[in-house]
């Protein structure tokens, strides 16, 4: 692992997990962090893998399938040169090992981030979410977990009072997604990703024109 810093470069994909629990906005901060990434940026979301494509319960033994998976495909995305963003509760009781597995043996930037956000405010920001699951609040307090930390090198927590544009700043600076290049074919080498990037150069230099004609 190589801990993500303040003048990273990376000429190898960026490794970012973002953890909290539910309600703690780890799901839409992710997305985000994503979104303004653009492409050559995965985005692996643990609730999508277990619940959706795998439709395995949450907790059990050691059989438990997500883990290995979820971590599987975090691999398979970097070793394609796809940064990744990993996102989930991802309890450290069934998938701390299989994280901290995956950090150690990257090889490149890695950086982790802890939303550390009170019960309270989970339920309150869980009724106010644009894409709400059907859980109580009191599922949601079995579900809870204080300080869950990974406990590895340079592990960013981040308070409940930042703001969300703050967070998404945060993730993308401290990690060095913010001044790092895709690697990937798409968009590195792709045609149709470079007639788009023409098509909107031309579309901003016909702006820039009807801006500067006089009287304008």
């Amino acid at each position: 692992m190589t801990p993500a810093g303040p003048h990273v470069s990376a000429r190898k994909p960026i490794l970012v997990v973002i953890r909290g629990n539910s309600g703690s906005g780890k799901t839409t901060t992710a997305r985000e962090v994503r979104r303004q990434y653009g492409r050559g940026c995965a985005l692996i979301e643990q609730d999508h893998l277990r619940r959706v494509i795998l439709r395995e319960h949450g907790g059990g033994g050691e059989d438990r399938v997500a883990p290995r998976f979820i971590t599987t495909m975090a691999r398979a995305a970097l070793d394609g040169g796809y940064h990744v963003v990993l996102e989930g509760i991802l309890h450290t009781g069934q998938y701390g090992d299989p994280l901290r597995a995956l950090i150690s043996e990257h090889t490149g930037p890695t950086a982790c981030f802890y939303l550390d956000v009170s019960f309270d405010e989970t339920v309150r920001r869980h009724l106010t979410r644009q894409e709400p699951i059907p859980v109580s609040a009191d599922t949601m307090r079995e579900w809870y977990t204080a300080q869950d930390l990974l406990g590895v090198a340079d592990e960013t927590v981040i308070p409940e009072h930042a703001e969300f544009d703050h967070v998404v700043t945060t993730i993308l600076h401290t990690s060095g997604l913010a001044r790092s290049a895709a690697l990937t074919p798409c968009p590195t080498r792709c045609a149709r990703c470079a007639h788009k990037t023409a098509e909107s150069h031309s579309a901003a230099d016909r702006n820039s024109f009807n801006d500067d004609r006089p009287g304008r």
